[in-house]
């Protein structure tokens, strides 16, 4: 006697835009339906699909009306389509979240990629000079003079 004016009052006032998540809304639907049924009610899919479709908010008024044009059949079928949309879109707001439209990109890791005079062969002052590893010098060559007469060109 308790329960049953309980989920007539509850499906009465259920709103998709009440309840954070489709999973959350998609468990409210099924408790109150399940309460309905021991009432007697039957609840049909169309039902369903009618109470999430008028229970948008009036923000989403376009994905209502393109989710209607869609032609879904079954209960589950737009509840699935559903969720894996909120996936989605949970994932573009942390995207969004990580880097807001309009500001800058966090600066590279690797600071040798933004000073052009710290690339190449010259990293330091000790480096490469006086081992033998430079351009004049002939590796493993213990004859040969260290300063080579230049080419002719």
């Amino acid at each position: 006697m308790v329960v049953l004016p309980q989920a007539c009052y509850d499906w009465t006032h259920l709103r998709l835009q009440d309840i954070k998540s489709i999973s959350e809304y998609n468990s409210v639907m099924f408790r109150i339906i399940s309460q309905l049924k021991l009432r007697g009610d039957n609840v049909t899919d169309h039902n369903m699909l009618e109470k999430t479709f008028t229970t948008f908010h009036t923000s989403n008024i376009l994905l209502q009306q393109q989710y209607r044009e869609i032609g879904f059949k079954k209960y589950f079928e737009l509840i699935s389509h559903l969720l894996v949309a909120e996936q989605h879109n949970g994932l573009l707001m942390k995207n969004h979240e990580s880097r807001p439209t309009g500001s800058c990109p966090f600066p590279e890791v690797n600071e040798s990629n933004f000073h052009p005079a710290k690339r190449g062969r010259d990293r330091g002052p000790s480096r490469g000079h006086g081992r033998g590893w430079g351009r004049n010098s002939n590796h493993g060559n213990c004859n040969a003079p260290k300063n080579p007469p230049n080419h002719q060109q």
